[in-house]
């Protein structure tokens, strides 16, 4: 009898970590799987933030927990997984989400600098690298252990359209004529994070270890009309994306549902690369 293509999606007595779990993304990325029936371990800097929405997991009878971590500190990071084991006894998944991204939505208002290449500081660039790559060369160090002595894992990461073309830097001047860019250490990091994802895989080869990376485009969470029109007109389907729709990409890269996927990376732009 053919197995019901939906248990493919089951993430039932699974252990997911996911860092930066406290921001947009991470948040949904932590609900859908817990949703899913997965065991969820929600981290992040902001450990709050983490923890109320580990609350709001909870109190939907699902199983979650949270742990404060600085991606860029190893011994953070290793404290980590440590925790994540001390709590749900194994380690199935690594979500890497933890990033640092400028928003141009309104809970982020007043917070965004002009990122001009031009005069964007070396320190700045170097916390970037630090937050986007080296978080992420940290986060799955600590996580294959685990992984290797189960015999089985998977890790996705978080990557970006913009690492696969560069900014339209024209989406993002404000209705008075100012504008702000999008800075370069974001298309850089992001297209490292493709070439993290192959490296990984093509290394784990043999050891029934998956490694591949979500590619989102913009996910709409109250952006100005202007922002809003401009972004959408350079995609197919003309709008932004939902954020359900990312946590449903997620789920298939973190189930059963792809299992003959490694290496590679799912666009979910709404036809932004397309064109």
């Amino acid at each position: 009898m053919e197995q019901n293509i939906l248990n493919k999606f089951d993430m039932s007595g699974r252990t997911v970590l996911v860092t930066g779990a406290g921001g947009l993304l991470g948040k949904q990325f932590s609900l859908a799987l817990a949703q899913a029936g997965a065991r969820v371990m929600l981290a992040d800097l902001a450990e709050d933030q983490a923890q109320a929405q580990a609350e709001y997991i909870r109190s939907l009878g699902l199983s979650a927990e949270a742990v404060r971590v600085d991606v860029i500190d190893p011994i953070s990071t290793w404290a980590m997984v440590a925790r994540t084991l001390e709590r749900f006894g194994r380690l199935d998944v690594l979500i890497n989400s933890a990033a640092m991204d400028p928003k141009f939505d309104p809970q982020h208002e007043g917070q965004q600098s002009a990122n001009a290449f031009e005069t964007y500081s070396l320190d700045n660039w170097r916390k970037a690298l630090d937050v986007n790559l080296t978080g992420m060369f940290l986060a799955s160090q600590a996580a294959v252990e685990p992984m290797l002595a189960q015999g089985a894992g998977v890790i996705v990461n978080i990557c970006s359209t913009y690492g696969l073309n560069g900014p339209d830097q024209r989406i993002y001047e404000r209705p008075d004529g100012s504008r702000s860019f999008k800075p370069v250490y974001y298309s850089v990091t992001k297209a490292g994070v493709l070439g993290f994802t192959r490296y990984l895989a093509a290394y784990y080869a043999g050891k029934n270890i998956r490694v591949n990376a979500l590619t989102p485009g913009g996910v709409y969470n109250g952006h100005d009309e202007q922002f809003t029109r401009s972004y959408s007109a350079k995609t197919i389907l003309g709008r932004m994306a939902n954020l359900d729709e990312m946590s449903a990409a997620m789920l298939f890269l973190a189930s059963d549902a792809s299992s003959y996927m490694t290496g590679s990376h799912l666009v979910v732009d709404g036809g932004w690369t397309a064109w």
